[in-house]
């Protein structure tokens, strides 16, 4: 009998390297789509994060214009409050532009005789008058004046001294009285 030999490994061999051949294409397949699957995952999340810069710019600029805005508001504001300070001190004036008046009226009627005042220095309430009298008693005279006026109090002498030069008895003075507002019933 004859032996036939048939050799298969060729045929095997061929089809061990078709397969390899087979998975290196599929490999280099998969490489290929991984590649593009990263390159557009990165572009996607590079393209969100272009986006969002974008709008924290938009933001950043906005936040920049809202304040400046705030600042004007403020400046606004502090110009309104010195405004009104302002109305509310010319309120004040023009109400007590009587009371000033009334008080000027009321140390001219309680001057007594022969009393002469140099100056009158106003500060809050507080009234500081400097003059001269003919004699000391002229002086009590005032402080009695001042006394029993609606729109003084507390009338206190702080400095009495000899002045020859108006007279052989005459003295200067230095008092303070404070100012009061009658009820309107004592101002009539």
């Amino acid at each position: 009998m004859t032996d036939i030999k048939i050799n298969l490994l060729p045929w095997r061999e061929e089809l061990r390297e078709e397969k390899k051949k087979e998975f290196l294409n599929v490999l280099a397949g998969i490489v290929v789509f991984a590649c593009l699957l990263i390159f557009a995952v990165d572009r996607f999340y590079n393209g969100s994060i272009d986006s969002q810069a974008a709008r924290n710019g938009f933001l950043d600029k906005e936040i920049k214009v809202l304040e400046g805005r705030t600042e004007e508001i403020k400046l606004l504001q502090q110009k309104r409050n010195e405004l009104l300070s302002r109305m509310q001190v010319i309120q004040e004036l023009q109400g007590n532009r009587p009371v000033i008046v009334r008080m000027f009226d009321e140390l001219a009627r309680k001057l007594a005789d022969r009393v002469f005042y140099t100056e009158i220095a106003v500060t809050d309430k507080n009234i500081e008058i400097s003059g001269v009298a003919e004699s000391n008693n002229r002086i009590s005279s005032q402080l009695r004046n001042f006394q029993e006026s609606a729109w003084f109090t507390k009338p206190n002498v702080t400095e009495i001294n000899a002045a020859p030069t108006f007279g052989p008895q005459a003295s200067s003075f230095e008092l303070s009285v404070k100012q009061d507002s009658p009820t309107t019933k004592e101002a009539n």
